[in-house]
C-alpha cells in the first residue's frame, strides 16, 4: 500500500460520476472509469477487489488488486459462525467429493439435483417450517429469479428502498410498477397495499423486504407487512440472508424472533453468509408456485444446479446450527459483537441498528471513509468500505463483519484502531482540502 497522502482526485469522484457513460462506442466509453478505478489502485484508496491468501477467519492474510499484501485482524468476511474451516465441515465436503465429484454437472430441470440437493431442501423445509424448497445456485439467482418469475408487467411491487439489488435487479425486470417506501416505514407500506387494491383488484402486488439489512443492521415489523397482504391479498416476500442461522432462537432469525415461521408467503435467502457455502433457496407452501418458479424464474432452469459439495456443506452447517453448538457459536459471536459495538461508543461512535453479526460504523464523508480505509490497511485491520452506490452518497460507512471465532479482545482492539483511524483520516481529509 501506498504511505503518501492520496490526491483529492482519488477521494472526490465515485462510481455516480462514471454510471452513465456517453459516446459511440460501448468499450471505448469505459475508459476515464478505468482510469479513476487505476489512479484509486495506485493511491491505495481502492480497497476493492481484494483476495484471501489464507483462509477467512479472524485473522487473514489478503491480497489486493495491484498485487500488493496485507495482513490484519479479519472483520470483513462474512462468515458469522466460524463455520469455514469447521472440522466436520470439511469432513463434509470431502465426503461428498469422494461420491459425486466436484460438480453438479447439470441443471436442476434436467439431471443436475443429488440426493444431497433433496435432502437439503427437506431439512429447510423443517427449519422453516414450510411446505417446499427450491435451490438456485446463488442467493442473487434466488432473489432475481423468484420475482422475475412470479412478477407480471402489469403488476405491482411495493419495496424497502433499501432492498438488496438482487431484489430490485429482478423487481424492475419484471414491472415498472414500482413503489419504493422509506426504509422500515410499514406503515406506509401498509398504505400503499391498501390504496393500490382500492384501485386495481386485476393485478398482483408483491411486497418485499428483508428480515436484517445488511448495512444498516436494523429490521422491519414483519407481522403488520404480513397481516396487511393476507387482508389485501398481496404476497410478502421475505429475504433472511443476514440473520437466518445466526440470530434468534435455534438460529431461525427473525422469523423466528417475531414468532412468524412457517407464516410468511414466501422467504429467500443466501448460504454465503452463515452456511458457508455459495448457493441460495426459495421457501414456499405452495407446490404450484414451486413449480412455477423453478421454469419461469430463469436462473433455475438455466443456471447449473448447487454442486453435490455445496449441499453437503450447508446440510452440515444446518445441523450444527439447530444444535447446542449452535447456540453456544450465537452466543460467542454476541459476545464480540457487544465487545465491538461497546467499545465503538466508549471512543465516541454510535454503531447504525441492533446487535448483530453486522456492525456498520457510520462515516459521512467519502473522502474520510477512503483515507481512514488507507490507514486500516497500514495498521492491521480488515473492514469492508461501504460507499455509493452500495449506499447513499456521503452515506460511507465501515461495515465490520464478525464471526464467533473473534474473541472479545481481538474486538476491542480493531475498535481502537478503526476509531483513531477515522479521527486521523477527517483531519488528513480536511488538509487535503485546504491545500487545493
Amino acid at each position: 500500500m501506498s504511505t503518501n497522502l492520496p490526491s483529492r482526485t482519488a477521494l472526490s469522484l465515485s462510481l455516480a460520476h462514471f454510471a452513465r457513460p456517453t459516446g459511440a462506442h460501448i468499450l471505448d466509453r469505459t475508459k476515464s472509469f478505468g482510469e479513476y478505478i487505476d489512479l484509486r489502485q495506485k493511491e491505495g484508496v481502492f480497497p476493492y477487489s481484494r483476495s484471501l491468501v489464507t483462509a477467512a477467519g479472524p485473522m487473514a492474510s489478503i491480497q489486493y488488486d495491484n498485487g500488493t499484501q496485507g495482513e490484519g485482524l479479519n472483520f470483513a468476511s462474512q462468515d458469522y459462525l466460524a463455520m469455514n474451516t469447521r472440522p466436520e465441515v470439511c469432513d463434509a465436503a470431502h465426503e461428498a467429493i469422494n461420491k459425486y465429484g466436484v460438480h453438479s454437472a447439470g441443471s436442476p430441470a434436467l439431471l443436475g439435483n443429488t440426493v444431497n440437493s433433496l435432502a437439503l431442501e427437506k431439512s429447510l423445509c423443517d427449519f422453516l417450517q414450510t411446505e417446499h424448497v427450491i435451490l438456485f445456485p446463488t442467493g442473487w439467482a434466488a432473489a432475481y429469479g423468484t420475482i422475475a418469475g412470479l412478477v407480471r408487467p402489469d403488476d405491482y411491487v411495493v419495496m424497502d428502498e433499501l432492498s438488496h439489488a438482487s431484489l430490485q435487479t429482478g423487481i424492475y425486470a419484471a414491472t415498472r410498477k414500482v413503489v419504493r417506501c422509506e426504509h422500515l416505514a410499514v406503515d406506509e407500506m401498509v398504505t400503499t397495499i391498501k390504496n393500490i387494491r382500492a384501485t386495481d383488484t386485476r393485478n398482483g402486488i408483491l411486497v418485499v423486504t428483508e428480515s436484517l439489512f445488511s448495512m444498516d443492521s436494523d429490521s422491519p415489523e414483519l407481522i403488520k407487512l404480513q397481516t396487511a397482504c393476507k387482508e389485501f391479498g398481496a404476497v410478502l416476500m421475505v429475504d433472511v440472508a443476514h440473520d437466518l442461522g445466526a440470530i434468534g432462537p435455534h438460529g431461525t432469525g427473525q422469523l423466528g424472533l417475531q414468532k412468524l415461521l412457517g407464516k410468511v408467503d414466501l422467504v429467500m435467502g443466501s448460504f454465503s453468509k452463515t452456511f458457508a457455502s455459495n448457493g441460495g433457496f426459495l421457501a414456499t407452501h405452495d407446490s404450484y408456485v414451486r413449480h412455477f418458479v423453478k421454469y419461469y424464474g430463469g436462473s433455475h432452469t438455466f443456471s447449473n444446479a448447487i454442486s453435490p459439495v455445496q449441499s453437503a456443506v450447508v446440510s452440515k452447517v444446518l445441523q450444527i446450527v439447530q444444535s447446542k453448538l449452535g447456540d453456544q457459536l450465537r452466543s460467542d459471536l454476541m459476545i464480540a459483537v457487544n465487545a465491538l459495538r461497546e467499545e465503538f461508543k466508549v471512543l465516541g461512535i454510535t454503531c447504525l441498528g441492533e446487535p448483530t453479526a453486522i456492525v456498520p460504523v457510520p462515516v459521512g464523508s467519502e473522502a474520510s471513509a477512503r483515507i481512514a480505509s488507507w490507514l486500516l490497511a497500514q495498521r492491521g485491520v480488515l473492514a469492508n468500505l461501504v460507499e455509493f452506490p452500495a449506499v447513499r452518497a456521503n452515506s460511507a460507512r465501515f461495515r465490520l463483519q464478525v464471526m464467533a471465532s473473534h474473541t472479545k479482545e481481538q474486538a476491542i482492539q480493531a475498535a481502537r484502531i478503526v476509531a483513531s483511524c477515522l479521527n486521523e483520516a477527517k483531519d488528513i481529509a480536511k488538509k487535503i482540502e485546504e491545500h487545493v
